[in-house]
Parts: structure tokens; sequence; C-alpha cells
């Protein structure tokens, strides 16, 4: 009799995990542009299988809020946190502190970004990103998918040939994208730094291996190198001018023009201030990129360059990454539902995982968030996140 109620309970608890998730939607922005109206989305091993009619029955009921795809922020660095001092830290290599708490504000940070609605980030990047990331895959620990350049490639790297072996040695420890400073922080100006020789032997090793590669670009000098080096995606860009947005856009380049770093810094100087290039020279740089770079997005969006959502957070910033949309929308003018495909299928593609992730359809991995109100209507609802699914489970469901 005990072997049959086992039997039983084993059946049971099989048909039971087998069991479609049903979410109950009245909006969808599918990511992709379109708003779906009072549908179900169906959810089978972590995937989305279908979106039909609303008539299945419920396990999760999002009627009145608008559902999205998690969001995908291209540009995080969530190892950098403010320590016991309250001053800012990035942890690894000449840190004061411990790597194990390093590791373990990089965990918080992660965690943070998952609660405000990130399911994917891209870290650009510190070493303390792969052990955070593969934590994060085997179900350790909860926090967005990682995708991490592990370090990055500077002036001082080397010559042409040594960067190149940085680049093949950072793909055998794991890196899965390479970040390279082209120009100098806008802290000290923004000129090109790395020589047009250094950025062709960046950008193309990591073409040869499969890798993309990501330029910290604001003079467009560095940035016009990069794109015609082969590099896939353009940071920053605060100083650039016509001519490098142009060929941003006819190389089909992705920009990841940036908000929320600048408003993080002026609003968290005492934090910063005295720290290495975080001078009041350098505050007063990153005062004026804020105009800078919303006149960069405005030029960009008449050239139809393609824009991913990146907001360079660090610390002060880590679960507050939705005010890009935010600030894209209100400072810069960009539709709000051009500034959400930013964050969802433009991420994505721009990560080359636009058929895995950053839309609500058949066969992508559900990650959903969803919000109090409309976005489209008014911006700022993406700072009520109220529901967050990542791979079909739910991280945060604050909705009824």
């Amino acid at each position: 009799m005990r072997q049959n109620l086992n039997l039983c309970l084993l059946l049971w608890a099989t048909w039971a995990t087998a069991q479609p998730v049903v979410l109950k939607t009245s909006t969808i922005l599918d990511g992709k542009g379109q708003v779906l109206k009072n549908k179900s989305i169906v959810i089978e091993g972590g995937r989305i299988v279908r979106i039909s009619e609303a008539k299945e029955k419920v396990t999760y009921d999002l009627s009145g809020l608008t559902v999205m795809p998690g969001w995908i922020d291209t540009h995080v660095h969530f190892a950098v946190h403010f320590d016991a001092n309250n001053r800012v830290e990035a942890g690894g290599a000449g840190s004061k502190e411990t790597p194990e708490r390093s590791a373990l504000y990089a965990a918080a940070g992660a965690y943070a970004t998952l609660m405000g609605g990130f399911t994917t980030v891209q870290s650009l990047g510190a070493e303390v990103d792969g052990g955070v990331r593969d934590l994060i895959n085997s179900g350790q620990i909860p926090g967005p998918n990682v995708i991490t350049s592990l370090r990055a490639i500077y002036r001082d790297t080397g010559t042409p040939e040594q960067i190149r072996a940085f680049v093949r040695k950072a793909k055998a420890d794991g890196a899965d994208v390479i970040k390279l400073f082209a120009t100098a922080s806008i802290r000290d100006g923004g000129a090109q730094t790395m020589s047009d020789e250094q950025i062709r032997a960046a950008c193309g090793e990591a073409s040869m291996l499969g890798l993309r590669s990501a330029a910290h670009a604001h003079a467009s000098s560095g940035a016009k190198a990069a794109v015609l080096a082969g590099c896939t995606s353009i940071e920053h860009g605060a100083l650039l001018d016509n001519e490098a947005l142009q060929l941003i856009a006819n190389r089909g380049v992705y920009l990841d023009p940036n908000f929320l770093v600048w408003h993080n810094y002026l609003e968290n100087k005492p934090k910063f201030l005295g720290i290495g290039n975080y001078t009041e020279e350098g505050f007063s740089f990153m005062e004026k990129a804020i105009p800078q770079m919303a006149d960069v997005l405005k030029r960009a969006m008449k050239l139809n360059a393609k824009m991913v959502l990146g907001t360079d957070a660090v610390a002060g910033s880590h679960g507050r990454n939705a005010e890009e949309f935010v600030y894209r929308v209100r400072d810069a003018g960009q539709p709000p539902m051009d500034a959400i495909i930013s964050g969802t299928s433009l991420a994505a593609e721009s990560l080359r995982l636009g058929d895995k992730i950053g839309s609500i359809l058949p066969n992508m991995a559900a990650d959903i968030v969803a919000v109090d109100g409309d976005p489209l209507k008014d911006i700022t609802a993406v700072r009520r996140v109220v529901f967050v699914m990542k791979n079909g489970k739910v991280y945060k469901n604050v909705a009824h």
C-alpha cells in the first residue's frame, strides 16, 4: 500500500510540475512595437509556448497592468558599489576589500537589478562578474542573465599583438564580449586614447574569435576608428558629430547613449568626489554631458541609428536602471515605444540573442516584467515594477 501511495505522489508531483503556467493580461507590449490586448501567455519549461485568447486557467492574473518582455541593460557595472564608509568602491585589483566581500556586493547589485525588472544585463566588466554569472546560471543565487567582458582593454594594454593575445586570453577565461576604451573618460575630456592600430587589433581579433566588441568612445575620432575596425557597439558617445553618427548608422553598429550614469554621479557626488578622476573638473564635464547626450540621441534618431538601452549603472543606480527609459523620453524626446524596444528586442538583437529573449513570442524565454500603469502614456510607470519572471520562474509578484 505504501509503495502504491508513493507512486501516486510521484505521479502527482510530475503532473503538477508539467502543468503550464498561464499569465492573464489585459495589455502586452510585445517588445517589437505591437500592443496586444486581453491575451494569455502560456509558459512551459521556462519558455513561452503560445499567446492565446484569455480563456485558459490562470496562474497569475496581471490584468490591469502593462506586461512587457524582461528588460535588457546592455551596459552595467554591478560590482561597483558604495562601501561601509559610503564611498565608491569598484572591487577587484587594487581594492581594499577582500575578493569575497566584493563578490557579495556584486551579487547584491545583480539581485537589485533583477528586482528592478531587468532580466538580462551586459557587464563591461570586472573579473568578479564571471563567478556571479556562473552562480546565477546554476540557480544558486538570484539575478539576471549576465553577459560579461571580465576585463577591459586600454591604451597601456600593449602593442597590437599584445592586445590580440589579451583578447584570446579573455575568451579562454570565459569572456562573452570584448570591452575596449577607445577614448578617455568624459571626466578627462573624452579624447581618443588608443591608436587606430590598437583598436583594429582589439576589434579584429574579437571578430576572428566570433566575439562582439564594445568600444567606450566619446570623441568622434575614437568612435569612427572603432566602427571601421569592426567593433559591434559604441558606448556613450557624448561628443559624436554628425559624420560619426552617419557612419554608425550606415554600418549598422549599435549605439548605446547613456543618461542615468550622469544623473547618478551628480546625485551622489559626495560619495565619488576626490577618488581618481572624480574631481570638480570631472563633475563639470559630466554635468555638461547630459544636454550633449540628449543632442546626440536626437541627431541619431533622425539618422535611424540602432540605439540600445544601456545605463552604465554603477554604485547608486543598481535597481534603478529603468530611469534610463524616463530620461530618454523626457530629456531627449524619444517616443516611449521606441525606448521600450531599445531595452527589449533591439537590445537582444545587439547581444545576438534576438531569437531567445527580448520579445513576447512563442519559443522565447519566459522573461517577463509587469508595471503598474501605461508607459506609453506616462513613461514613469517603468518605476513601478510589480512582477518579474525570468525563465518561467517568478522572482517578484506584488501585482495583487
